[in-house]
């Protein structure tokens, strides 16, 4: 009998495994099981109810309609100055798209330039969706390794040396999932020179993370690159930033010349994203910023102790990040495979935390620790951690 079939495409999708290690960890939990989540990417803290109002404000209010494909003009506005403020960049408002979360803008862009016979660079360990995503168009995803001994910055020596003339798009993610890595600017400064001479190959710029640094680590927006403006798309959102995963959320800045292909992408697929969500947006921009504040303080103690209890575990080893929420301790010398240890870790020892591969081919050898849980139940999830590797050896 015959059946419809899908296009060849959906038999190379993947997914993101973050989910699937949140939905198993919640089936333990529901059986009785007391199990520390250090698995999924993000804040433990709740949206700001400055936020929330704003958002039950809006819909009292009427803003139950369409808006705009590309979002409405007050946000838009909110977040050209908001990254004028923070980087010093001069970004156009009729620039800026609102989308439904930042996948959104990947899944655009890799869409864009992804085809049968193009390359498609991005980071590995990194972002899951990056390669799916390049994967489904029939492109070739071509891996930028992300290393440890760089300390999880990219290189870019290494990341020009890998462009062909069939390199279309290149994916650049700082201050980085899975590592927290955070790549300094000269290193951009670097980069940003060597493009020059590949004029045919666009910017995706992954600055979701951009309010996330620590140790007085500089943020280097590629915005502030001028001679890559016409050619940089840049995604950011408010899922970290302002814990508002749930909600949705998130911008782009796009060059003048796919603007308009974008905006009727926007049309054909989610019209424009939800009225009130973007009220709670706009409060959350041009309203107090203390929660921001809060909460990276919050984070930073979480990151001192998790880096110091990960580097007491015999047989771990984990240098400090300097972005996001995420360590990235090596366990090679635990004789454990990275995959296998994450499993044995959420289903004998009640940790969830993400195996280095589920970020890519240059994962192995790593776990994913998010430190984005509280202080408490990361210091019972590390004493978990390091009593399960005394008593349990590594298969075979």
């Amino acid at each position: 009998m015959t059946t419809p079939r899908l296009i060849d495409g959906f038999s190379r999708i993947g997914e993101e495994n973050a989910f699937a290690v949140l939905a198993r960890a919640g089936e333990l939990a529901g059986q009785g099981r007391d199990i520390i989540n250090l698995g999924i990417g993000q804040p433990d803290f709740p949206t700001p109810p400055n936020i929330v109002e704003a958002a039950i404000k809006a819909l009292r209010d009427g803003a139950h309609g369409y808006t705009p494909a590309v979002g409405i003009a007050p946000l838009r506005e909110a977040v050209a100055a908001d990254l004028h403020n923070r980087h010093g960049a001069d970004v156009d408002p009729d620039s800026v798209i609102v989308v439904p979360g930042g996948k959104v803008t990947m899944f655009s862009a890799i869409l864009m330039f992804g085809e049968p016979g193009a390359q498609i660079l991005y980071p590995d360990p990194g972002f899951p969706i990056y390669r799916s995503m390049i994967e489904f168009t029939g492109a070739e995803p071509v891996a930028v390794p992300i290393r440890e001994s760089n300390g999880f910055a990219f290189s870019a020596e290494e990341t020009l040396s890998l462009i062909t003339p069939e390199t279309r798009l290149l994916i650049l993610n700082s201050p980085a999932n899975p590592t927290g890595g955070v790549t300094p600017r000269a290193e951009f400064d670097r980069l940003a020179e060597g493009l020059a001479a590949h004029p045919h190959v666009a910017i995706l710029a992954d600055e979701i993370y951009d309010h996330m640094t620590y140790d007085g680590e500089e943020h280097a927006s590629l915005l502030n690159y001028p001679e890559l403006r016409e050619r940089l798309i840049l995604l950011n959102g408010w899922s970290k930033t302002y814990a508002m995963t749930g909600w949705r959320l998130g911008y782009s800045v796009w060059p003048e010349q796919w603007y308009e292909a974008v905006r009727k992408l926007a049309v054909n697929c989610w019209s424009c994203v939800n009225a009130p969500a973007q009220f709670a947006a706009l409060e959350a921009l041009t309203g107090p910023q203390d929660s921001v504040a809060t909460m990276m303080t919050a984070f930073d103690e979480r990151r001192r102790y998790v880096v110091d209890a990960l580097n007491d575990i015999d047989g771990m080893s984990c240098v400090t990040p300097r972005g996001a929420f995420y360590a990235f301790p090596n366990i090679s010398d635990t004789g454990w495979k990275a995959k296998p240890l994450a499993s044995a870790l959420l289903e004998q020892g009640g940790i969830a935390t993400i195996g280095g591969p589920d970020f890519g081919i240059h994962g192995e050898g790593y776990l994913r620790v998010s430190y984005a849980n509280s202080l408490e139940n990361i210091k019972r999830a590390m004493d978990r951690m390091q009593t399960f590797l005394v008593n349990h050896s590594a298969p075979g």
